[in-house]
C-alpha cells in the first residue's frame, strides 16, 4: 500500500506558521492502515517540524523483511533531505512495527538536530580588514 505525499504542516505545525514540510510514506511487504499512516505523519510533524526551514523532503519506508516467518523483521527507514547539508538516512529494525517506527523517528530527529546545529555553529571565514591592522 502506498500513501500519497502529505503536508505535515497542516497536521502538526499549522499553528506555528512554519514552511510546508512534505513527507512520503511507503509500505512494502507489510500492512499499514490509515490510522498508522496518520500516526507516522503526526510524529514526523512533532519531531521534524521545528527543522522545516532546513528540510527539503522526508520519506518513510516501512518494510516486512522476513515476510510471514517472524523475528526482527519490521524495518523502518527514514530519509531526510536537508538544504545545503548531507542527507540523513536512518534504518531501525524490530519485531514490532510501531517500535521500529518510533525508534527511527527518534533517531532521525537527533541526527537532523546535530546536522543543523553543526551548520549554525560553523564559523564564518572572513579576512581581517586592512584598516585595523597595526603598523609594523
Amino acid at each position: 500500500m502506498d500513501h500519497p505525499t502529505q503536508d505535515l504542516r497542516t497536521i502538526a505545525n499549522a499553528e506555528q506558521g512554519r514552511a510546508g514540510l512534505t513527507a512520503h510514506v511507503r509500505v512494502i511487504g507489510a500492512t499499514l492502515d490509515d490510522d498508522q499512516c496518520a500516526y507516522i505523519t503526526r510524529k514526523l510533524g512533532m519531531k521534524l517540524g521545528k527543522f522545516a526551514a532546513s528540510i527539503e523532503r522526508v520519506s518513510v519506508r516501512v518494510t516486512d523483511v522476513n515476510g510471514p516467518r517472524g523475528g526482527l523483521d519490521q524495518r523502518c527507514r527514514v530519509k531526510v533531505v536537508l538544504r545545503g547539508l548531507p542527507t540523513v538516512l536512518i534504518d531501525r529494525q524490530d519485531a514490532n512495527k510501531e517500535v521500529a517506527i518510533d525508534a527511527a523517528l527518534r533517531a532521525a530527529e537527533e541526527s537532523v538536530r546535530r546536522a543543523v546545529g553543526r551548520r549554525r555553529m560553523k564559523p564564518l571565514h572572513r579576512r581581517p580588514s586592512r584598516a585595523f591592522q597595526p603598523a609594523a
